[in-house]
């Protein structure tokens, strides 16, 4: 993401702004993977638009991708994909308690936080969510995957240093595992972007659970 210009950060905001009114209905919360008659345990993953398959064909983001992955390699592990497209980590704070409840996951994987920073919401209050949310999700007996971001230049170096640290920050103190970057390796190829100029497109999504896969599949066994 550290390649868009202000003027496209600023527009494509504004344009997920309006889909995510949309898309944060319950028709568009999905399950990644329908429930398995041989799976008896659950990855859930609290994300927003680069989980929820934003503007992509469904079946085709790196979520589905995951799950079938996990199908594979793990059946009696299932995914369930709780994203939304244009949530924050207070959005994910507030619907985490109920989807603990409801699946009983033995991994969560939180991609929350983008949303704060492209906001300009504050840092500390980010950080707090992340930590109060891989706090419930050990308490509810869940292994905690975070999955770290970084955003373009043009909000301060001093901001952008501090968003990118936070996430290996709480990583380290709620004793959770990182993924470091989630766009590793795509971040500055614009052909594997949407029109937008910020959410990965199809060709795409393969990288993103190959930036994922590594740090997850130590969980699973």
């Amino acid at each position: 993401m550290r390649l868009f210009s202000r003027l496209r950060l600023t527009s494509a905001l504004a344009t997920t702004a309006l889909a995510a009114a949309v898309m944060a209905s319950p028709a568009h919360t999905q399950t990644a993977a329908a429930a398995q008659g041989s799976a008896s345990r659950t990855v859930l993953v609290v994300g927003d638009s680069l989980s929820a398959e934003y503007g992509l064909k469904r079946g085709t983001g790196w979520v589905p991708l995951l799950s079938a992955r996990v199908s594979e390699q793990y059946p009696k592990y299932q995914v369930v994909n709780a994203s939304i497209s244009g949530d924050t980590t207070s959005g994910g704070v507030a619907r985490l308690p109920a989807l603990l409840r409801q699946h009983a996951p033995a991994v969560v994987v939180l991609e929350l936080g983008s949303n704060d920073a492209l906001r300009g919401l504050s840092l500390a209050m980010t950080e707090q969510n992340l930590r109060d949310m891989a706090q419930a999700s050990r308490k509810a007996d869940a292994q905690v995957l975070i999955v770290g971001m970084q955003i373009p230049p043009n909000y301060g170096r001093d901001y952008t240093q501090r968003f990118a640290q936070l996430f290996p920050t709480v990583a380290k103190d709620e004793n959770a595992r990182l993924v470091p970057f989630l766009m590793e390796g795509i971040a500055t190829n614009r052909a594997m972007f949407q029109a937008d100029g910020i959410h990965p497109n199809e060709d795409a999504q393969p990288q993103l659970l190959d930036n994922v896969w590594p740090t997850l599949r130590p969980l699973l066994n």
